[in-house]
């Protein structure tokens, strides 16, 4: 298995670009199938979960060319089966979202349980609910396998409950915009990727409206067409970089990314004493930041919780962990969705961070305390995780090694090289997992 050695305490300097949004490109590539005609799409970033993705796609029949430059061509003229491959599903958590599109082109499909982040319970139930509410049958073949009929489907209002969940969302968008007559989805998440996922789709000729709002309506059409299409930026590996150059004192310009997704995280970060300002398209991240940790009103600890968008987004918690541990001040960190999510901590604090994991969902960070290398190794427990160790080991003093970086690699496009390109002292090499 590969690992990261990493020589830390080097500020990171530079310019990079960034990587086109891994949640959309794991939505609108199943999106494809919804229609017989080529669909050329832009800014796809070159992760692992992308190329699970595409694999998917071409063992149910679909045609895909790479273009270059992040461009891929895709081609279902002909979906040859309805049932997707076990292995290849359980690589990604977004495989479940190819019942959408499957049962809007075929009208069936069997899946088994998707794969992948252990950060917490991730129940489907809103996922099938609102493929039920569309007029679909699921069952459960056999244990974690699902198969489901539609019978067929067609447009119903749809609350979604108990959370606005993301995939939920778009899975019931891919099966509703080919249904005969009206859906209403409330409650509906409304984050940069799923309007991605919507605009995409209007350029194939669906019908939706309330883009970026918590309510869509969905017209059904007969079919949809080809087109082209450029996803944006992945604002998860835009947060992840400006925290690597807050804690590492460094001064970064990362270019195309989409600053006006990143509002909350301006604020933030901002709590943090971790500021940027906005360029053109560009996010410019000053050295010597302050890292100071406001306090709340009455001098309370600071508490940080992610919420649906427009909130804090969920995955760049863990990176905001490490963050606090280099500024002045005590927080606590709330992620009331994931039980997992700060699991990884017992690792950072072996590297001298001075934490409290007060329950499953809540930590207390104190700051700052240096960082040193760990170097018989840190895993990478999960994508946002393992990046968060990268962050922390940037910033230690001496030499770590993290291992189990696949995970990252699911995540994040070519990330040692970009890290290089601003100066950090990362190598990848081959290595046994721990």
């Amino acid at each position: 298995m590969n690992k990261f050695i990493i020589e830390g305490g080097y500020p990171l300097n530079g310019t990079i670009t960034a990587s086109g949004n891994k949640n959309a490109a794991l939505k609108l590539l199943p999106a494809c199938l919804l229609t017989d005609e080529p669909v050329v799409l832009h800014n796809i970033p070159a992760i692992r979960d992308v190329q699970s993705t595409l694999l998917i796609l071409q063992d149910l029949g679909a045609e895909v060319t790479e273009l270059g430059n992040g461009s891929w061509r895709i081609h279902a003229q002909e979906v040859r089966k309805t049932e997707l491959d076990a292995q290849l599903a359980a690589r990604i958590r977004a495989s479940f979202v190819f019942s959408g599109p499957m049962l809007a082109r075929l009208g069936e499909v069997t899946l088994p349980l998707p794969g992948g982040d252990v950060i917490g319970g991730r129940p489907l139930d809103t996922h099938i609910r609102g493929l039920e509410a569309l007029g679909t049958v699921v069952s459960m073949t056999q244990r974690g396998i699902f198969r489901m009929v539609a019978r067929p489907l067609r447009g119903a209002g749809y609350l979604l409950q108990p959370e606005a969940s993301v995939t939920a969302t778009e899975n019931t968008i891919m099966a509703a915009v080919l249904a005969p007559g009206e859906t209403v989805l409330d409650n509906a998440a409304c984050e940069p990727h799923v309007r991605d996922l919507c605009h995409l789709l209007n350029q194939m000729g669906a019908k939706i409206e309330g883009i970026g709002s918590n309510r869509l309506t969905i017209q059904g059409v007969e079919r949809l067409h080809g087109t082209e299409f450029r996803i944006g930026a992945d604002f998860m590996e835009v947060g992840s970089f400006i925290g690597a150059a807050a804690v590492t004192g460094g001064a970064i310009r990362i270019c195309r990314a989409d600053p006006h997704y990143l509002g909350m995280i301006h604020l933030v970060y901002g709590k943090l004493g971790v500021n940027f300002t906005i360029d053109g398209d560009d996010v410019i991240v000053p050295a010597n930041q302050p890292l100071e940790i406001q306090s709340a009103l009455s001098g309370r600890v600071l508490e940080i919780k992610p919420m649906p968008w427009p909130g804090f987004p969920p995955d760049l918690m863990s990176i905001l962990v490490v963050m606090a541990t280099q500024a002045h001040g005590s927080v606590l960190l709330h992620d009331w969705m994931y039980e997992s999510r700060f699991f990884f901590v017992d690792h950072l604090n072996f590297m001298g961070a001075r934490t409290v994991l007060c329950d499953p969902h809540r930590l207390l960070v104190q700051g700052p305390s240096p960082l040193y290398a760990s170097p018989h190794g840190v895993p990478s427990p999960d994508i946002r995780a393992g990046m968060a160790m990268v962050l922390a080991a940037l910033a230690a003093k001496g030499r770590s090694t993290i291992h189990n970086i696949q995970q990252i690699d699911r995540g994040y496009e070519r990330i040692e090289g970009k890290l290089r390109a601003l100066g950090a002292h990362i190598q990848r090499v081959q290595g046994e997992s721990v």
